[in-house]
């Protein structure tokens, strides 16, 4: 009687793994192409970078960041690069580039106003 009897636990354990195989590979697949998407959409991601323009050419612009953690970058500039204001040395901006080829391409660039200080009364 023993040999004819079937175990039904491992029976339903291999039917369940057949069935989660067949389901998770779709669902494996959409995971993948979603993670390729956020990459290739944070390649094309505009970042910004804001400090003290320190040189600046008709071809590129550097940018120093001081503090605890100063940092340099030099941009080069995007042929339609856009920008508010003059983009002069020494002045205080915030650019907004891409990686483009291991190069950081400047796309605009906002120059910051000195606000004037506001006094104590009249």
């Amino acid at each position: 009687m023993k040999q004819g009897r079937i175990h039904w636990l491992p029976c339903v354990a291999l039917a369940l793994g057949i069935v989660a195989s067949s389901v998770s590979a779709p669902a494996l697949r959409e995971a993948r192409a979603t993670t390729t998407a956020k990459s290739a959409k944070s390649a094309n991601a505009m970042h910004q970078f804001t400090g003290v323009v320190t040189a600046l050419d008709k071809n590129t612009l550097t940018v120093e960041k001081r503090g605890k953690k100063p940092r340099t970058v030099v941009f080069t500039r995007h042929a339609e690069m856009k920008s508010t204001g003059e983009v002069e040395k020494d002045s205080r901006v915030t650019v907004y580039y891409r990686d483009e080829g291991g190069r950081s391409i400047a796309h605009r660039v906002v120059v910051k106003t000195e606000r004037p200080q506001s006094g104590s009364g009249s």
